[in-house]
């Protein structure tokens, strides 16, 4: 039977944006959405905003859901942060249950990428010609910040790449919030080096208010340092090979190509640099949140939910001190050997809050805390609790009494 009203096309794509109050912003992303989908026409492209802008992302979801037999999802964004490792996912949660006959995918943030970096150059390039040293030249490169550590380091990284085969004298990354180095204390301390020229290059996809801040920090320092010629370098903004980065990520959404960047997540807590603020409980309901909202979106080379067991361990100094490497050394290799490490996952936690009584286990979905596990009780804790769901009471933490 022919299918009565318009055809349904077979892929759609939708491109998701940070979103910003300045709408000249918006309308630079919906420019570059409109760019986009005139070299696809392949697929019906939409947009939509994870905040600040509409049309919202759950919105556009549902929309271009309810036309389409598959759904790619293509976060804009330069780094995976917050935005890209829950909210995202978490729509698309959402999604699926409202429409199970349709596939969802994600594909990859943008990320450190060298068309990236050699598209922030270029921004820069214009400031630099004529330069005779370069040695006397500093380039400031700002990005936007994050309270993930990933996010931070890979942009850390561009500036790196940036700098390297270069000869310029310097080349330093800094924030414009959330974390430091923030800029106006990263060109106080270039300033005090003595260079002749500052570049400022702003990683940002689009214009905003965070852009008009910037230059209005520019602006102040050349006041203060007028014999520092201190210029601002345009965003990264519309461009060919951001194209062509779009194409990249989302033909490795569609092949099934790559996963996730979560080696050094916060969301799976084992990064010290995070412990102050991902301890103790906080460290179990990150963690599992990590499990919830990661997979709901691309295949993952670590197990996430459906986990049959999921153990913390805390490998806190105290706890390490008595023992919790090993003892997820050994946990860990006892499941490989039962056959079950892709749905009893052992993830290493900072601090549980037990101190003095570890090292400290937990055994999630049930809620059980264990107390002072020994290595030697691995195996017993494996057959028992994780394969035989027995408690072992022995080991069973006064807190759940």
């Amino acid at each position: 039977m022919a299918r009565i009203g318009p055809c349904r096309m077979t892929t759609g794509l939708l491109i998701v944006g940070h979103g910003s109050r300045d709408p000249n912003a918006n309308t630079e992303f919906e420019s570059l959405v409109a760019a986009y989908r005139a070299t696809r026409p392949d697929l019906d492209v939409a947009h939509g905003y994870v905040e600040l802008a509409r049309p919202s992302l759950a919105d556009a979801l549902r929309e271009l859901a309810q036309r389409t037999d598959s759904v790619v999802m293509l976060p804009l964004f330069l780094f995976a942060a917050g935005h890209v490792k829950n909210d995202i996912p978490l729509a698309l949660s959402q999604a699926r249950q409202d429409f199970p006959a349709v596939r969802f995918t994600v594909a990859n943030a943008l990320g450190v990428h060298p068309n990236l970096v050699e598209l922030a150059f270029e921004r820069a390039r214009a400031s630099l010609e004529g330069v005779r040293e370069f040695a006397k030249t500093a380039v400031v490169v700002v990005g936007r910040g994050a309270s993930d550590p990933d996010a931070n380091g890979d942009f850390c990284k561009v500036v790196r790449l940036l700098a390297e085969g270069r000869e310029i004298g310097w080349v330093v990354p800094c924030f414009v919030g959330v974390t430091r180095p923030l800029f106006e204390e990263t060109v106080e301390l270039v300033a005090r080096s003595r260079p002749e020229r500052i570049v400022v290059v702003p990683y940002f996809l689009f214009g905003g208010r965070l852009i008009t801040q910037i230059r209005e920090q520019v602006e102040s320092f050349q006041a203060r340092y007028p014999w520092i010629k201190t210029e601002l370098a345009p965003h990264l903004g519309i461009d060919d090979r951001l194209i062509k980065l779009m194409d990249e990520r989302l033909h490795e959404a569609m092949e099934g190509e790559r996963p996730l960047p979560c080696d050094t997540c916060q969301y799976r807590v084992p990064v010290s640099a995070v412990t102050g603020k991902v301890g103790g409980l906080k460290a179990l309901l990150w963690s599992l949140r990590h499990g919830f909202t990661h997979a709901q979106a691309m295949p993952h080379v670590h197990a996430h939910r459906p986990l049959a067991k999921h153990v913390l361990v805390c490998g806190n100094a105290d706890c390490a001190d008595a023992g919790s490497i090993t003892l997820i050394a050994t946990l860990r290799r006892l499941i490989k050997e039962t056959g079950r490490e892709l749905d009893i996952r052992v993830t290493k936690t900072s601090c549980m809050g037990r101190c003095g009584e570890g090292p400290t286990v937990a055994v999630y979905p049930d809620g059980i805390w264990y107390r002072g596990v020994k290595e030697t009780d691995a195996k017993e804790l494996i057959e028992e609790h994780l394969l035989g769901d027995r408690l072992v009471s022995r080991l069973v933490d006064n807190i759940m009494q």
